[in-house]
């Protein structure tokens, strides 16, 4: 189980701050895990899939829904989380908004050549230490560097 980091919340107020649902999306071949990431669309940043609570769906399914959308990510996610990290979202006022995102993991079993946002982002696997290296967020990097999909178990 991965441990997590405290979190760094910048916001005048907590009620400010929201949440996010994130897929690490895996995938093990010949026992070497490898972590999808994709791009930010506004700075072309490596992330995890992730977004906003979607309505009828619990966080893990909205986890796998960001995970369709952003990266064409096909697979089974399991409802455990496996941590939080905060970070400040740019809105399309250039505002900072303070969000939380939590992480859920989510075993790959395909990839589509074609899917929502194809046009806006890059999606390339990693090795966990690789991906860890890629992210802005410590407490993200954390989650990234010590996953152990055997622990899902």
């Amino acid at each position: 189980m991965v441990k997590q980091l405290p979190i760094r919340i910048r916001a005048p107020r907590k009620s400010d701050v929201r949440s996010q649902f994130g897929a690490l999306c895996f995938r093990v071949i010949r026992g070497k895990v490898k972590i999808l990431l994709v791009t930010s669309r506004r700075t072309g940043r490596w992330i995890v899939p992730k977004g906003w609570p979607m309505d009828r769906m619990t966080p893990a399914e909205s986890a796998a829904r960001e995970a369709w959308e952003e990266a064409g990510a096909v697979g089974r996610v399991h409802d455990r989380c496996l941590g939080l990290f905060s970070y400040n979202k740019l809105d399309d006022f250039g505002f900072e908004i303070p969000c939380v995102a939590m992480v859920y993991p989510m075993r790959v079993r395909s990839l589509a050549t074609d899917y929502p946002e194809k046009d806006q982002r890059r999606r390339k696997w990693f090795s966990p230490k690789k991906a860890a290296a890629r992210v802005s967020e410590p407490e993200l990097a954390r989650i990234l560097r010590d996953f152990d999909p055997r622990a899902l178990h």
